[in-house]
């Protein structure tokens, strides 16, 4: 198992960096190798994000040095979401079935987990986030199909999207995390514009579903100092609270997205107005 761990970084530094300062900081790349674990621990409320793709073998989670822990879940929850072949988690000793974009919430103190592809030819690729929380809630399989769905945009401004929202108060009780996934409608490309910022939280965004010549520009920054970052298939992108995060793709994708901080309401958001965009 590998960890990277990330500080956190202010608007003023953010802004007097070069595309390469700013994709060293804010870029998760390679999460997802086959045979391994692994693990970016973010400063930004200790978010940490995670790739695992099980071949062959088990790949295990239980202690994890960063957290200062004797388990890796003694004081954190942790939503995974399997983006890959069929594959199971195993917690408490219970195995739980995860099929393509289905998730797994797991609660505060639940112990060892453990990951297994079904088929080692056509892998698992389990997508992990995880917060530190302050109270147990029950572990909870969310298929897709329980998803909360919320429809936005439109084809005339090509951000028509579903947004599922697995890890949401009328889904899954949980401590801090907020997860969710958004997929577009054929001939959409845009996310989340006009932009908004929430200070109260941070978000990391996965971007996955993008043939290998695909690219998401990916923006970021405060509303009067944007900057962008080029992003391919798998990568992730981490965003402060000050932070717009927003995206247009040059094909088709999909994005994870996840939040944790303050304030558990999906719709806590500061909108930014188009003319106040630089």
């Amino acid at each position: 198992m590998s960890i990277n761990v990330r500080q956190a970084v202010g608007p003023e530094d953010a802004a007097k960096r070069d595309t390469q300062g700013l994709r060293k900081d804010f870029l998760i790349e390679g999460l997802f190798a086959k045979g391994e674990i692994n693990l970016t621990y973010s400063h930004l409320d200790r978010m940490i994000v995670g790739g695992i793709v099980p071949v062959g073998k088990d790949l295990v989670i239980d202690q994890v040095k960063e957290t200062g822990t004797s388990q890796f879940l003694e004081r954190r929850e942790a939503a995974i979401l399997n983006i890959g072949g069929k594959g199971t988690i195993i917690v408490g000793g219970v195995d739980y079935p995860l099929d393509f974009q289905d998730a797994l919430y797991v609660g505060l103190g639940q112990g060892t987990l453990w990951f297994r592809s079904d088929d080692p030819a056509n892998p698992a690729e389990f997508y992990l986030l995880s917060a530190p929380a302050h109270r147990a809630c029950p572990t909870v399989l969310i298929k897709l199909d329980m998803a909360r769905k919320v429809r936005m945009g439109s084809a005339e401004e090509a951000n028509a999207r579903t947004i599922n929202q697995y890890v949401h108060p009328d889904v899954c009780e949980s401590c801090q995390l907020l997860v969710g996934l958004t997929t577009f409608e054929p001939g959409s490309v845009w996310n989340t514009m006009p932009a908004h910022v929430h200070d109260r939280r941070m978000e990391v965004y996965l971007y996955f579903g993008m043939e290998a010549a695909t690219r998401v520009f990916h923006f970021m920054g405060e509303p009067h100092e944007t900057r962008h970052l080029v992003l391919k298939n798998h990568d992730a992108v981490l965003s402060p609270g000050w932070s717009i995060h927003s995206g247009a793709g040059t094909g088709r994708y999909s994005f994870i997205w996840a939040m944790a901080g303050d304030n558990m309401s999906f719709t806590d958001m500061d909108k930014v107005p188009m003319e106040s965009l630089r």
